[in-house]
């Protein structure tokens, strides 16, 4: 079992930046494949970034030089730094685990594909 506990949202004006943290516990957070989702009212579930047990980080085409991924395993801890955020940003920014891997480069993109996921925490951009 893992456990996920995600942090660090809240309201912003456009242009600004949030960082967000995911606290991982339950199993050896390095070996894990993490990634960030968010969802916005009405729309599903949709895949922003994710980092692999290797460190190969892949992103969304509209986060792309505004968002970045990291992990600390030494803390045991995701990250995602958003900068120039926009209105449009605004969702339930969740952090979601796996320890299924190909490879220590494997990142995935469909939620189904995590088995482990944050309570969420609400990023609501202002125009």
């Amino acid at each position: 079992q893992v456990q996920l506990v995600e942090s660090g949202g809240g309201l912003v004006q456009a242009g600004g930046s949030l960082r967000l943290s995911c606290a991982a516990s339950g199993r050896t957070f390095s070996s894990l494949v993490m990634g960030w989702f968010r969802q916005a009212p009405g729309k599903e579930r949709e895949f922003i970034a994710g980092v692999s047990s290797g460190g190969r980080t892949e992103y969304t085409y509209f986060v792309k030089g505004r968002f970045t991924i990291s992990r600390d395993n030494g803390k045991n801890t995701l990250y995602l730094e958003m900068n120039s955020l926009k209105p449009e940003d605004t969702a339930v920014y969740y952090c979601a685990a796996t320890n299924r891997q190909y490879s220590s480069d494997s990142i995935y993109a469909s939620p189904q594909s995590y088995d482990y996921w944050g309570q969420g925490t609400q990023v609501t951009v202002s125009s």
